[in-house]
């Protein structure tokens, strides 16, 4: 059965959004006030504010506090309506956007069509470490990551052989980037406060956190004064950074790492989180093959400098599945052409000539630990705590909503000032899995 959803005696421009990540969103939010009706199309339900999905992981937070719901976030803008529902492919012929809501078929039009799809996690052509490992890209992950994390120091505990208990208590970062770099430091953040005397059998000070990065040094965006001091810092702390490494074998039991010099080692470990890399949504490549449009090396699609798509000025592409100038896939790069997109569509309606995207570079920031973190804004590069205040207060001012803002701040205190870790209830798909596993004869 099909049904239409733009089916409506309302004649105003139709703008069609699809995502509701920073792109998408905050392209929504710059149509407030705007002479036309819009409709959001995601496949979830809510916002996630994917920079602090580790702090999931790792029981900082609370999913909610992270992913509000979108139609919340969305309640005053009274000329838009919220879709659940995946997007199947697009017309750009007929300019129909095809989907399906919860098995029902909807053909959906639109005058004006923002894509702002995502990204997933890129394995370089080994899909098969998917299998063995965690991604840090939804809210899903990291849930599943947080049963995996907090579900191997209780399989420790209760395991009376030394060697598993090792293993299980090894983690393994593949990916030295902000979000691996944010992890390496929070597992061992856990281990060495969170957790004290909560186990008898086991010290979880005895954790082995490994970080594997394939260049030659961390954040490797930030340059090469940042990058020392955050090395410097994880290893101060006791992560085990293998820099030039490459993942080149991967199972249930643990990883296998290739050096610059072809030497290979084995690590035993039950948890390996995946913070390598990312490439477009699967939307990407159906839309660049209808469009006869360019894609890059990592599955994003070349538009023009106003964000549309070649050939087809109506449809413009945002955040993490644009390629243009070699932007990087950070939120930032998300929000601004998100809203700059939606600005253009406007100067259209008001007869303007629509203007070329310039990214404005607010800088870039990664935590290491409490209280130490490193930040590059423009030309000032700073680490330490100067850093960890410049990071709370852009993730606090990022934040979607003030109840979520207060909510993470008082999280924050908790942990960084005291070393709480409220939500570490194992649930779920970590419960079920434990259940199917067959008993020892």
């Amino acid at each position: 059965m099909s049904t239409s959803a733009s089916a409506s005696p309302d004649e105003r421009h139709h703008v069609v959004i699809i995502g509701s990540g920073f792109g998408g969103l905050f392209a929504a939010r710059a149509l407030k006030r705007a002479p036309v009706r819009v409709t959001l199309i995601d496949r979830t339900n809510h916002h996630l504010f994917q920079p602090l999905l580790y702090q999931v992981a790792t029981g900082i937070l609370s999913e909610g506090q992270i992913a509000p719901p979108t139609r919340d976030v969305l309640r005053k803008h009274r000329h838009l309506r919220v879709l659940l529902a995946e997007v199947e492919r697009i017309d750009l012929q007929t300019k129909v956007v095809h989907a399906d809501e919860f098995g029902e078929s909807l053909d959906i039009g639109y005058d004006s069509l923002i894509i702002a799809g995502g990204a997933t996690s890129s394995y370089f052509g080994h899909d098969e470490f998917r299998d063995w490992s965690c991604a840090m890209k939804s809210l899903d992950d990291a849930l599943a990551l947080r049963g995996d994390i907090f579900g191997s120091f209780e399989l420790a505990e209760a395991s009376r052989d030394a060697d598993e208990r090792e293993r299980l208590m090894t983690f393994v970062v593949v990916g030295g980037g902000p979000t691996g770099v944010e992890m390496a430091g929070q597992l061992k953040e856990l281990s060495r406060r969170a957790l004290r005397n909560n186990y008898r059998r086991i010290d979880p000070r005895d954790t082995r956190v490994v970080l594997v990065e394939g260049t030659d040094h961390l954040v490797n965006f930030m340059g090469r004064r940042l990058s020392k001091m955050t090395e410097r810092d994880l290893t101060r702390m006791g992560v085990e950074v293998h820099l030039s490494a490459m993942v080149t074998d991967m199972d249930e039991d643990g990883v296998q790492i290739t050096h610059a010099d072809d030497s290979t080692e084995r690590i035993l470990a039950a948890t390996k989180i995946w913070a390598a890399g990312t490439r477009g949504a699967s939307l990407g490549s159906t839309l660049a093959r209808d469009a006869g449009a360019d894609m890059d090396k990592v599955g994003r699609l070349v538009v023009n400098p106003d964000c549309s798509l070649p050939g087809h000025p109506e449809v413009f592409v945002v955040g993490d599945l644009m390629a243009l100038d070699d932007l990087p896939g950070l939120a930032e790069v998300a929000i601004q052409s998100g809203v700059h997109a939606a600005h253009t569509i406007v100067r259209r309606q008001e007869g303007k000539q629509p203007k070329d995207f310039h990214y404005r570079d607010l800088g870039t920031l990664a935590t290491i630990s409490r209280f130490r973190a490193v930040a590059k804004i423009g030309p000032i590069q700073v680490g330490g705590f100067v850093g960890w205040v410049l990071w709370l207060v852009v993730h606090i001012t990022f934040l979607t909503g003030f109840k979520n803002r207060l909510g993470a701040l008082a999280r924050w205190t908790v942990s960084f000032v005291g070393r709480g870790r409220y939500e570490r209830a194992l649930t779920g798909p970590w419960v079920a899995r434990r259940q199917r596993r067959p008993k020892a004869a």
